[in-house]
């Protein structure tokens, strides 16, 4: 942890999101909001006076949007940013793409069953994780897919899972992964940090640019060589087995490390249900969500992979699955999917 107060600024053109956020971030004792502000011309200015470590930043404002605001912040001034958007269609697309543009985080306004309480739990949670991230840091570049060269060596098999587990910083490494995986590819399970709503509009974008296919899971969807599930926001995933063929049981439940859907929740699954069949890997991200899950796959006879410190985003989930002895391997983010590829055809 930092040896000082976190310095937040509120970005929205909302009075009462400012006001949620500024009374919830006060109850914190590393966390301070140091100003709010309603649209980015305000915000221009009290970012310098008051240079803060953190923003959160509203996708839609009047006078100018979230999205060109944090593309000129990146360029002239780059802060770890938390984008905050309604869960709708184009505020999920925006989001996306805001990542895309240097934004670290995404949080969902409240909604439906998405509560206050549960926001401000995640907010809270994502600052501390934003905090930790250097804005300077540029993420590795995405490789060129080198899947001509793979698909010849890879075993074909219908009874091996992959599974994969990611938080902050995940959307762009999970992309650098599956663009490199090919077609014949075991099928995968996937769980990212993200609010309902968000995974759908980041499975259609990984679908579109991926040789395999990639969708948000549905309750009773296959788990099939060539596919990849994304569990859907706000619901966790596992996996089950029906005779020789997997499938993916999508629930409710309680938060497990603040988090649903929660990492560990799949690979506790996957390690009872698929055990030495598996493989597993852990992404960048904060916590310790999946240490445990991972820990269990191994145990269980899988084949486990986490990302190298260098690479990450955050180093949090794959230090702690590290510490607890439950990688196998360590390694960087451009090496990950041909690990899996080496591993699946050892294995």
């Amino acid at each position: 942890m930092i040896d000082r107060k976190i310095k937040v600024l509120v970005v929205d053109d909302s009075a009462i999101v400012r006001k949620i956020f500024n009374e919830e971030l006060s109850k914190e004792p590393d966390i301070e909001v140091i100003g709010t502000a309603p649209d980015p011309y305000v915000a221009r200015d009290k970012i310098v006076q008051l240079k803060p470590d953190v923003i959160t930043l509203d996708i839609e404002m009047p006078r100018m949007d979230g999205l060109t605001f944090l593309k000129k912040l990146m360029k002239y001034y780059p802060l770890p940013t938390i984008i905050v958007s309604s869960l709708t269609p184009k505020g999920s697309t925006m989001a996306l793409e805001a990542i895309e543009n240097g934004a670290v985080e995404v949080l969902a306004k409240p909604g439906g069953s998405y509560s206050v309480g549960d926001m401000c739990i995640q907010l809270k949670e994502k600052i501390r994780a934003a905090a930790k991230v250097n804005p300077n840091r540029r993420a590795v570049p995405v490789s060129q897919p080198k899947i001509a060269t793979i698909v010849k060596s890879l075993s074909e098999t219908t009874q091996k899972v992959i599974a994969i587990g990611a938080s902050t910083g995940g959307t762009e490494a999970l992309k650098e992964v599956l663009l490199n995986i090919p077609l014949n590819s075991p099928g995968i399970v996937i769980v990212q940090h993200m609010p309902a709503k968000f995974t759908t509009a980041f499975a259609e974008r990984l679908n579109g640019i991926c040789q395999i296919e990639v969708k948000e899971a549905e309750e009773g969807d296959s788990v099939i060589n060539g596919r990849a599930l994304i569990a859907p926001g706000n619901f966790h995933m596992l996996i089950r087995r029906s005779g020789a063929k997997y499938h993916v049981n999508i629930k409710d439940g309680p938060f497990v490390h603040h988090q649903r859907p929660a990492v560990d929740v799949l690979f506790t699954s996957v390690a009872q249900y698929v055990g030495n069949n598996a493989i597993g890997v852990i992404l960048t991200g904060m916590g310790a969500d999946g240490a445990k899950g991972l820990l269990a796959m191994k145990e269980a006879g899988a084949r486990t992979i986490a990302q190298d410190e260098a690479s990450c985003v955050v180093f949090g989930m794959p230090k702690e699955a590290i510490k607890l002895g439950a990688a196998e391997k360590v390694v960087s983010l451009e090496r990950v999917a041909p690990e899996i590829i080496n591993l699946v055809n050892l294995s």
